[in-house]
């Protein structure tokens, strides 16, 4: 995160501080559904196929998702975002009929860079984006703070608006596609992970 905050300094001149900046807090939904591969012991594809383990064993689920963004708009057109995002979904285990879901988390940071359609005083303000950041991937009974997480470096795009209310308050909506690859390093996973992002938010 240190790093990603050291780089936003450096990418904005010293008069970009001096445009608006904008603190966030949005919620909304997490779109998985993911495969992640099987846990059944098997160390070749011809194997798993052998004993019937398939890439759907072990998925993510949706779920919930809250976090904070800080923007910094430089000029009219253009903006750098630093986010944070706890997201909330299930380890779900379809090999093992009966076996209840288990709840894990997902830390996601990033940096984005905006691109926004009209000029910085207009009160309705679609943008796109797009960035890169890192999935922090905690799996039941681990936790972040001891290092329990694995963590995949991506990136995301997408598209959003920005509608100013009264005084310095304004909410959001944005819809992002996130892209990593897959955590865990399970047999028969393949591909890349992808979850969409539909949030609002107040600031």
């Amino acid at each position: 995160m240190r790093s990603i905050l050291a780089f936003l300094l450096l990418a904005c001149s010293s008069s970009a501080w001096a445009q608006s900046a904008e603190f966030w807090f949005d919620a909304g939904e997490s779109l998985l559904n993911s495969s992640l591969g099987t846990t059944q012991p098997c160390t070749s594809t011809a194997l798993c196929q052998a004993i019937g383990a398939s890439s759907n064993d072990v998925q993510l689920t949706n779920g919930f998702r809250f976090g904070f963004r800080m923007t910094l708009n430089q000029g009219d057109h253009y903006g750098h975002e630093v986010q944070y995002a706890y997201n909330r979904t299930n380890l779900k285990y379809n090999n093992s009929p009966g076996t209840p879901e288990q709840g894990m988390a997902i830390h996601q940071f990033g940096y984005n860079f905006l691109y926004y359609a009209t000029k910085d005083d207009s009160r309705v303000r679609p943008f796109a984006t797009g960035g890169v950041g890192g999935n922090n991937f905690v799996p039941p009974g681990s936790s972040a703070a001891q290092g329990g997480g694995n963590t995949k470096l991506g990136f995301n795009y997408g598209a959003g608006v920005k509608v100013k209310i009264a005084g310095p308050w304004a909410i959001r909506f944005d819809f992002r596609q996130y892209t990593s690859p897959k955590p865990f390093s399970l047999e028969l996973a393949s591909g890349w992970l992808k979850q969409e992002e539909i949030s609002a938010g107040v600031g």
